[in-house]
């Protein structure tokens, strides 16, 4: 096996065997919602739970003929077309699971709301 392989091989094994940051502390555990964001999937795989995700303002996001960017951290984030839920938004709030990659955010999974 060649040593790029080997070498990206671990690294995805590190990357799916790590811990995630997550922010659930059990306030959503009664949720309605609960098993429903539990679900949510993008390209990118499983999206976590409402206490993961962070609502985003309506100025913070922009959609372009379905594409989108969204501010995180002051920085302009571009999202990735896998990283879209298509399922239709129950919440009605814009939402974003973020990831930081050499200390800039990028978008895991995002689900457009409605503009106002």
């Amino acid at each position: 096996m060649h040593a790029i392989t080997r070498a990206a091989l671990l690294l995805g094994t590190m990357w799916l065997t790590s811990p995630t940051l997550a922010r659930d502390d059990g306030r959503y555990a009664n949720s309605p919602l609960k098993p429903w964001f539990e679900s949510l999937h993008s390209g990118y795989g499983q999206c976590c739970s409402d206490a993961d995700g962070y609502v985003v303002a309506d100025p913070d996001w922009e959609s372009d003929h379905g594409h989108y960017r969204v501010l995180i951290d002051n920085e302009w984030v571009v999202v990735p077309n896998e990283a879209v839920i298509t399922e239709p938004n129950k919440v009605g709030r814009t939402m974003v699971w973020k990831h930081y990659i050499d200390g800039h955010p990028r978008v895991r999974c995002f689900m457009p709301g409605s503009m106002t």
